[in-house]
């Protein structure tokens, strides 16, 4: 089985992700910043590299560990890793002449800007333009892209019920759904060079 190589197997997506790594029994590699989650994916079998996602070094050498032409997913998010975080790691693969990648974003990226509300905007989007700078940089690479962008994300447990748009929607998604549709999309060359959105039509919005 191919090995996987994930940048943000720290929490949410990217550490669903793994446990689905780990159940299928594959090599799977993370680089990781923060010492707990270190330690708690080190513990079930995650190759850790201990390292930050911004820092060349850190992820040239997270894919030195990762095994034969891996499988590359990034989940990372927030201040300059939605954009100078992504760029670094895409430009590494690049070097390694690594040739897949799924790189998650978010509902209103690229073309689908124009479909965020105004308060959206105001809350989160200059998040939302650093990744699409970062799509558009994975676009105009050499590598085998997937780019995913969720709806809005909660931790409910998965329905199984996520579906895949390439129309403008909006809607909910389980963490946990985006992980299990990243690892059938891994190895399916049909997802090669393609965006989908990611939302579970009958999820609505859980409020504690």
């Amino acid at each position: 089985m191919k090995p996987w190589l994930i940048f943000g197997a720290g929490k949410g997506i990217g550490r669903h992700l793994a446990a689905i790594g780990l159940k299928q029994n594959r090599p799977v590699t993370a680089l990781i910043r923060n010492e707990q989650q270190a330690a708690e994916l080190s513990a079930v079998g995650v190759n850790v590299i201990f390292g930050d996602a911004c820092d060349h070094e850190s992820i040239e050498t997270a894919i030195a560990n990762a095994g034969e032409n891996p499988v590359v997913f990034s989940t990372i998010g927030g201040g300059n890793s939605d954009h100078h975080g992504n760029i670094a790691i895409i430009d590494a693969l690049e070097k390694s002449q690594i040739s897949r990648m799924l790189l998650v974003t978010s509902i209103g990226c690229g073309e689908s800007w124009k479909t965020l509300s105004q308060r959206a905007k105001s809350l989160f989007g200059q998040s939302v333009r650093h990744k699409s700078l970062a799509e558009s940089y994975l676009q105009t690479s050499t590598l085998n892209f997937t780019i995913i962008r969720p709806g809005g994300l909660t931790d409910q447990p998965g329905t199984g019920n996520c579906q895949r748009y390439q129309d403008e929607i909006h809607g909910m998604v389980s963490r946990i759904d985006v992980a299990e549709q990243l690892a059938q999309m891994a190895d399916d060359e049909q997802t090669y060079y393609q965006i989908y959105a990611l939302v579970d039509p009958e999820l609505k919005p859980h409020w504690n």
